[in-house]
């Protein structure tokens, strides 16, 4: 995290503001988790205690200063959970926006114009990674190729003669019956282990399809019943 911080502070950022953030942030990572940016509000006027956006790689974190400034309230999405990002600049400054797959929309406004920039590559790069995975895809190619295919020896087997074609009758016992298939769980019982955010996600979905014209309103209708009994 030192690494990253020293570049961060090359783009006109606060030390100060930076360390209060850094500091609060020891304890809210997660295993593996790196920040790889950091942009600080700056208003026109004097801003006591300004609004921050972290981005690491595996979420983003709003960091509002509450109560004076003597505690903070953090706000995180998972980057699975974004739906994209985007950048617009003014006169005086520039305002970074991300949108949810939920239909939520965050703004952090008066940044920096650098920060704000340095913020949308690297919300960008996370949502390539996302939507294109090549790199591990490719790893795994390479490990498969390098596996040697073992060729399978056949050993041929002498068959007797059979005389008796009674001993090749199965008896009712032993009639094995192939046809039963178990029964497909029933939607409600699927429905039944989703948990909350499970179930609201899958009714969005569902709202999405209504919206494209891909279902119609009474089908609609009796997929969201079907939920809501399960809220």
């Amino acid at each position: 995290m030192i690494d990253n911080l020293k570049k961060i502070l090359n783009e006109d950022q606060d030390p100060k503001a930076i360390e209060k953030i850094t500091a609060k942030l020891e304890n809210l990572l997660m295993s593996n988790e790196e920040v790889g940016y950091i942009a600080v509000q700056k208003k026109p006027a004097v801003t006591i205690f300004p609004d921050s956006i972290v981005v690491t790689n595996k979420r983003i974190i709003l960091c509002k200063p509450k109560n004076l400034g003597l505690s903070m309230e953090f706000i995180d999405y998972d980057w699975d959970d974004i739906a994209g990002s985007f950048v617009k600049e003014g006169i005086l400054g520039a305002d970074f926006t991300f949108t949810t797959n939920s239909d939520l929309t965050h703004t952090v406004d008066y940044l920096p114009k650098n920060q704000a920039r340095k913020l949308y590559t690297y919300a960008k790069e996370q949502l390539d990674l996302l939507k294109n995975p090549k790199v591990a895809t490719s790893i795994v190619e390479e490990v498969k190729a390098d596996i040697p295919v073992q060729e399978e020896v056949v050993e041929e087997i002498q068959a007797e003669e059979v005389t008796h074609f009674a001993e090749l009758m199965p008896t009712p016992n032993d009639v094995i019956r192939d046809t039963e298939v178990e029964a497909p769980i029933s939607e409600e019982k699927g429905l039944a282990q989703l948990t909350q955010d499970e179930l609201f996600a899958k009714l969005q979905n569902y709202k999405k399809l209504l919206d494209n014209g891909l279902i119609l309103q009474g089908e609609y209708d009796r997929l969201k019943s079907e939920i809501l009994k399960h809220i």
